[in-house]
């Protein structure tokens, strides 16, 4: 199971809730979860955050842009095997783009990849950087598993395309919204545009909506940004199973719920990190 970009406090605590319960639920071998929004204030990370993330199940924690907003969590890039960030970035950047871990008996690998369409940040092509971390990979496993954190749909679905048949799973991350298009693609790789989010479900990608209104009505630091810490928790993920002699996907599950219990637990704080 892959579960999308876990926002905030909401999002850390309705994925410690759930994962055993899934993880029983669908007999999960592995659960991969982006975590670049899981600090309290929703941008980056910290090592309390991805301890808390491990301990609840996440063999691996992918990233994406905000992997950089918390300074602090530089260094445990470096030293942490659990966490990576994308590799297309630089390659003086700290920590790494992928990771191999064992999952039942299997070698698994697992690949970060940021979009350039409609991103800040100015990063290599992920195609071409993919083409060549490829021919590294397929000579370690054919289990190879994609976050894709991209704005574009368009960018997301050629990346998808690209790489059929030659990985296990293709699935986007970063715009938040669950999107409705799983598929195993024609030559046998499972592909979801995006994920979606674990966080506040009535909020703005997880932000609290008057902050978010200011900030495009006046187009200036007047809105600030905050965690939508009440109402309903929505869970986003989804399930891949695979052929482990193949490589290839044998079938996609969307999975989606919203516990509308799960906020009145959480203690009463700042949106600070």
């Amino acid at each position: 199971m892959f579960v999308g970009d876990v926002f905030g406090n909401p999002g850390v605590a309705v994925f410690q809730k759930w994962s055993t319960k899934l993880k029983e639920k669908y007999k999960l071998d592995a659960i991969i979860v982006n975590g670049e929004n899981a600090c309290k204030n929703g941008l980056g990370l910290t090592v309390k955050n991805a301890d808390a993330l491990r301990h609840s199940g996440a063999v691996a924690i992918t990233t994406g842009n905000h992997v950089w907003e918390q300074r602090d969590f530089y260094s445990a890039l470096d030293e942490r095997s659990d966490v990576i960030r994308p590799a297309n970035y630089p390659s003086g950047c700290p920590g790494k783009g992928h990771v191999i871990i064992d999952v039942a008996g299997h070698s698994v690998a697992i690949v970060n990849l940021v979009g350039r369409v409609f991103m800040r940040d100015f990063v290599d092509c992920p195609l071409r950087t993919m083409e060549s971390l490829l021919t590294f990979l397929r000579t370690k496993t054919k289990l190879i598993f994609i976050d894709f954190h991209a704005e574009a749909t368009s960018e997301k679905r050629l990346l998808g395309f690209f790489l059929d048949g030659k990985v296990s799973a293709v699935l986007g991350t970063h715009t938040h919204i669950q999107t409705a298009d799983e598929q195993v693609l024609p030559k046998g790789t499972a592909y979801l545009t995006d994920v979606g989010s674990c966080g506040a479900l009535n909020s703005i990608l997880g932000m609290q909506y008057e902050g978010a209104l200011r900030k495009a009505m006046y187009q200036n630091k007047m809105g600030k940004f905050a965690v939508e810490l009440n109402g309903p928790i929505v869970f986003n993920g989804v399930c891949v199973s695979v052929d482990t002699e193949t490589g290839l996907a044998v079938d996609i599950e969307r999975i989606r719920f919203v516990d509308e219990e799960l906020a009145a637990t959480l203690p009463p704080e700042s949106n600070s990190k």
